[in-house]
């Protein structure tokens, strides 16, 4: 099994991370976090690091009710939360990757079949949000 749901889109950098998030939005997450790893690795390691590694935001996405529904199932759950989302463009490149955390890998690391159901159904939502986002951007 694969952790990641992946797509690429042939969208600019910036509409690409805006349509992401609405489209997250639209399947009932939020974002709780928003890492710019470009920007902390050039502001920590140099502009040459930031260059190199390209445009990459590390999304924290939370749709609240899942998470209620799977921190009641296995609190330990909260360590692998919010439902981590990459949006990254390589310099150079032409196209945008979008991924997600597959969410049933969280039944694989925890072993406990009561988070099965919650874990399919946001892996569907994370799922519709990005096959419409690429659907859009096609």
């Amino acid at each position: 099994m694969t952790y990641a749901i992946t797509i690429t889109v042939p969208l600019a950098w910036d509409e690409a991370l805006r349509r992401t998030k609405e489209a997250l939005q639209e399947q009932g997450f939020g974002i709780l976090s928003e890492i710019d790893v470009r920007a902390t690795f050039t502001a920590k390691l140099g502009q040459d690091s930031g260059d190199e590694l390209g445009d990459l935001v590390i999304l924290g996405a939370c749709n609240p009710g899942l998470a209620s529904r799977a921190l009641r199932a296995e609190p330990d759950l909260g360590l692998l939360l919010p439902c981590n989302v990459v949006v990254r463009r390589g310099p150079g490149a032409d196209a945008t990757v979008v991924q997600a955390i597959a969410p049933k890998t969280m039944v694989q690391l925890t072993g406990n079949p009561s988070v099965v159901e919650v874990a399919d159904d946001a892996e569907a939502r994370l799922t519709r949000a990005l096959r419409s986002l690429e659907a859009a951007a096609a």
